[in-house]
């Protein structure tokens, strides 16, 4: 038997819902004991080839495929199901789509079970998994009543429990607070070092190289631009597509010789009355649960741009479901352009607030990526004639121009993000609330829609500016805090914790540690060059003024 878990020889895929190639022509050898960094834009080609390598393709996606992908000399169409789940252990990018119990316990001990273990041999993986992973804490609670984060730290418990000799990890840190982050990709790293062959795909390379992988695999356009080493940057790695240290960013851009200027301040839009105002919210989901909210006050004015920091867990998403209307208070009341919430159904909020969910799934279900887009306006009652610009303007926003005719569950999870985001963009309302927007997105394309929503140049409207009074974003990136808000919350034991400009909230590195927010290379290289700067910049910016 050959000493390389896995061997991909020449891979080639094209889905047959799709015109082009997914993924082409791929070679790639891993050992025993490897850990694996897969990083490149969404679409890439990324998520395909780890469909190939634990199987979903050929049996679960449709399409041609040639090449070979072997598993200890066996091709992987050839190794039957159960005898793959022990094999290669897959944690997606959506813990939505991987969750089915209703209990944590259970959750994690399904797969286990499904093999026909002795119960003591499932209690003792399922015990020694939630030690591992700190997650005692959850070993009673309900799936559903769970963060995404959670849900996602559960999930790879879940994966974890099978014991398999290959894990393949999409997008793991994507709902994780910084904190977990760090720590899940120690355990990804200690279980390398223990003899388990990891595959971590991931966008946020600047985290993910914390887990010190032992090689990168950069892909562009469904092919490998770069396999080796990541000590340094490696020349064929484009900054713009993928987030990298600040350090390593400023020095590129001083290496490619472009002209640098001095960025313009921050503007913060006059207040005005507010938009939307909690008065000492608290709430809980019945009497037996404990609060999730407690003496919430909050004045969202027109101009903000909100970005809401916390820990998993912390009931960031619960705060914002009140302002949709999806909850309402236990105590206290939430006004909505002056009326209460209480008082007011969904679809009157809806012309006031537009969501973006957490999770895609939870919001995609038309045959095409225009219908999707043209739902929302006609159900508010827009005139038809305007709904093709609202659904031309929303594509473009967030750079998915051209797929208006692609089936949205056919679409890469980054891909599907970007079209929840153009089908609420699309509705017009006048406060756009995402949920997690850069979840499963590349450094590319959250820069671009980003930049589109936030942004104003040479006396020109942002989407944002243009079509909504504020936006209000719920992030684990304090990059995007740090690039983007003009106001921070940070969100922590049942209430507000601090409220005011990033520089104000995000200088005081024991408080963020308090919560989960561990300083990111960009958030420090912001803070020392300050007093030069004056106020937050991205790292391109900031090689204007570092020495």
């Amino acid at each position: 038997m050959s000493d390389k878990p896995l061997v991909v020889e020449n891979l080639t895929f094209k889905y047959r819902t799709r015109p082009e190639l997914a993924i082409e022509g791929i070679n790639l050898e891993l050992k025993q004991g490897e850990l694996l960094l897969i990083a490149g834009s969404s679409g890439c080609g990324k998520t395909t080839l780890a469909r190939c390598i634990n199987g979903l393709i050929p049996r679960s996606y449709r399409g041609e495929r040639s090449g070979k992908v072997l598993f200890h000399d066996r091709e992987v169409a050839e190794i039957p199901i159960p005898e793959m789940a022990q094999v290669v252990g897959t944690l997606l990018q959506d813990p939505e789509r991987q969750i089915v119990a209703s209990n944590v316990y259970n959750e994690i001990a399904f797969g286990p079970e499904n093999l026909g273990l002795p119960h003591a041999e499932i209690f003792s993986r399922v015990d020694q998994v939630l030690k591992r992973l700190n997650l005692e804490y959850l070993r009673d609670r309900e799936t559903f009543n769970l963060s995404g984060g959670e849900k996602q730290k559960v999930a790879l418990a879940g994966v974890l429990t099978m014991n398999p000799s290959v894990l393949l990890l999409d997008e793991p840190l994507a709902s994780l607070d910084p904190a977990s982050a760090h720590e899940a990709l120690q355990v990804f790293r200690s279980l390398a070092d223990e003899g388990k062959t990891v595959i971590l795909v991931e966008h946020r390379v600047e985290d993910a190289i914390e887990a010190r992988p032992d090689r990168l695999l950069y892909m562009e356009d469904g092919r490998i631009k770069y396999l080796g080493p990541i000590r340094d940057l490696p020349p064929e790695i484009d900054h713009r597509q993928v987030k990298l240290p600040a350090p390593w960013v400023v020095q590129r851009v001083k290496a490619l010789g472009e002209p640098l200027e001095e960025s313009p301040r921050r503007k913060v839009e006059e207040r005005g009355e507010p938009l939307v105002v909690f008065e000492d919210v608290d709430f809980r989901y019945d009497d037996e649960f404990p609060l999730i909210l407690q003496n919430v006050n909050l004045n969202i004015y027109p101009g903000d741009l909100i970005a809401v920091l916390g820990p998993n867990g912390a009931g960031k998403s619960t705060l914002v479901k009140h302002s949709i209307g999806l909850l309402k208070p236990t105590k206290g009341r939430v006004l909505i352009g002056g009326e209460d919430s209480r008082k007011m159904s969904v679809a009157q909020i809806a012309h006031t607030l537009g969501y973006v969910f957490q999770s895609p799934t939870h919001m995609l279900y038309a045959p095409s990526v225009k219908e999707e887009l043209e739902f929302g306006p006609k159900n508010l009652g827009y005139d038809s004639a305007l709904i093709p610009k609202f659904v031309r303007e929303s594509l473009s926003a967030v750079n998915m121009t051209g797929f208006e005719e692609y089936p949205p569950l056919g679409l890469s999870f980054g891909q599907q993000k970007r079209t929840t985001i153009a089908a609420v963009l699309a509705m017009r309302s006048k406060i756009l609330i995402m949920d997690e927007p850069t979840a499963g997105q590349d450094f590319a394309n959250y820069t671009h829609f980003m930049e589109a929503l936030c942004k104003t140049s040479d006396g020109a409207h942002s989407v944002l500016s243009a079509n909504f009074a504020a936006t209000l974003f719920i992030t684990h990136d304090v990059d995007l805090a740090v690039t983007y808000a003009n106001r921070v919350l940070l969100f922590g034991d049942k209430h507000i914790i601090a409220d005011g400009t990033p520089e104000e909230v995000l200088k005081d590195e024991s408080l963020l540690l308090k919560y989960r927010v561990r300083p990111t290379s960009l958030l420090r290289l912001n803070l020392e060059l300050l007093p030069k700067t004056g106020g937050f910049l991205p790292a391109e910016s900031l090689a204007y003024y570092a020495s």
